[in-house]
């Protein structure tokens, strides 16, 4: 069977929650900017957010790193890794396409190769086309699923840890390491939460040591070191302009952003507290953090032991914060949580049920980012 007949079905299931999700998302934009113009609200912020659209918050950033580089924009760039800036700076240079179109079409086209590859490897896993069908779904009409409409790097790296894992989970061959390493790279060098395929690469390695030669374990070696060379690479460049090895961690551990190392439990309890002092946004965030630790459980007991430790090791750095900002954002990107509840919600009634709520979660999620109540 030729690639682009196995290709066939993934691309046609895409199509479709790919272009809901889209609309959903500029509805609520629309909606959005409705809302401003009819209420005039005294906070400035809300009217830049909207009107910033899907290049508000970090999209913003990303746009101007990719337009003028990092050093116009001082350490709190450094935040943000290189990889989305540097290819919507590559993309830019087609003709009539500005930083701003450059960085949206890179974020929504890597959406959709996300989108297909998620099939392909949930059929690949589970042997359940249905079950790959929902997980398009669900992967799709996330609360979070927004960042990947507007201009964010989530879509990427799920491109290339999904691509790292098809190239790791092949049934009927060894795993592919070199290509399962460059892809590894690239997720570090673009978020660094790729760091953790680290534990990903080094559990297929050791599952499948005895029966690779010298030169596929060197290579294997070389794959689990990617990530982590990925990091480095960004943190060398960083010391060498900034002369601070640390300094793009630093920037992330700042209590502004993600704050931090904390106790887990009490960042919870403070967060589920803010309901009573009608601070919405923090409190959101705490169902949302049960169900991901239900559906971790499901994971470790449906799923190879690579999902578990991908999602866990995801979840662990989510959770390690001083605050639960973007949590959601975080869990779109643990992908072996979608795949559990598209494991979980088998029968039809419960399936029309969730697809029923998803888009309503999506658009009031998207709402609140738009309007600066809550941070994607």
């Amino acid at each position: 069977m030729t690639v682009g007949r196995r290709l066939r079905r993934p691309l046609e299931e895409a199509i479709l929650p790919f272009l809901v999700a889209r609309a959903v998302v500029l509805g609520t934009l629309a909606l959005a900017h409705f809302i401003v113009d009819r209420t005039h609200p005294s906070t400035a912020y809300v009217a830049i957010r909207v009107h910033q659209g899907l290049l508000g918050w970090d999209a913003g950033w990303y746009k101007t790193i990719a337009q003028v580089g990092y050093a116009p924009l001082g350490r709190q760039s450094l935040r943000f890794f290189p990889l989305v800036p540097l290819l919507t700076h590559a993309l830019a240079w087609l003709p009539g396409v500005s930083y701003g179109t450059a960085l949206l079409l890179l974020s929504n086209g890597a959406a959709f190769v996300a989108t297909v590859l998620l099939f392909v490897l949930v059929r690949r896993e589970t042997g359940d086309p249905e079950a790959a069908r929902r997980a398009l779904w669900f992967l799709s009409l996330a609360p979070a699923a927004y960042v990947m409409v507007m201009g964010y790097a989530e879509s990427v790296l799920l491109c290339l840890v999904l691509g790292c894992f098809l190239a790791l989970r092949t049934p009927s061959s060894r795993p592919n390491f070199a290509v399962a390493g460059l892809l590894a790279f690239g997720a570090a060098l673009t978020r660094p939460v790729g760091l953790v395929l680290v534990l990903v690469v080094a559990a297929e390695l050791v599952r499948w040591w005895i029966r690779l030669g010298r030169r596929e374990r060197l290579l294997g070696l070389a794959a689990t070191a990617a990530p982590l060379l990925g990091v480095l690479a960004f943190l060398g460049w960083a010391s060498h302009v900034v002369h601070d090895l640390w300094a793009p961690l630093r920037v992330q551990l700042e209590s502004s952003h993600h704050g931090g190392l904390s106790d887990p439990f009490a960042t919870l309890l403070h967060d589920a507290r803010d309901l009573l002092h009608h601070h919405v946004g923090t409190a959101l965030h705490v169902p949302w953090v049960v169900l991901a630790a239900v559906l971790l459980v499901v994971c470790w007991r449906r799923l190879p032991a690579p999902y578990t430790l991908f999602a866990a090791g995801t979840m662990a750095l989510a959770v390690a914060g001083s605050n639960l900002d973007s949590f959601e954002r975080y869990a779109l990107s643990a992908f072996p949580l979608i795949i559990a509840a598209a494991l979980v919600c088998r029968g039809p009634r419960v399936e029309r049920t969730v697809l029923a709520l998803l888009p309503a979660a999506l658009a009031g999620y998207a709402l609140l980012a738009f309007l600066n109540i809550s941070v994607p």
